[in-house]
């Protein structure tokens, strides 16, 4: 199976993509896993503390409407 043949929502983003995509730094990415429990969980592929992490995207999509929402009934 490719990674392209999964539903756009299935597919895995890396940290570093990520925080770049929500105009943050690795710190701030990192407060935010701290700070809010509701932020997705990361995917590590390996044992060590310098595995790559990965968000599902659909997860990370699912987070930002929530945050969206709670905006507007705010």
């Amino acid at each position: 199976m490719h990674i392209e043949s999964l539903p756009t929502d299935q597919q895995l983003i890396s940290q570093p993509s990520l925080y770049r995509s929500l105009d943050m730094s690795r710190a701030g990415l990192e407060k935010l896993r701290k700070n809010d429990p509701t932020f997705p969980r990361p995917i590590k592929f390996g044992e060590s503390r310098q595995s790559c992490a990965y968000y599902i995207v659909g997860e990370v999509k699912s987070w930002l409407e929530a945050k969206m929402s709670q905006r507007g009934a705010a």
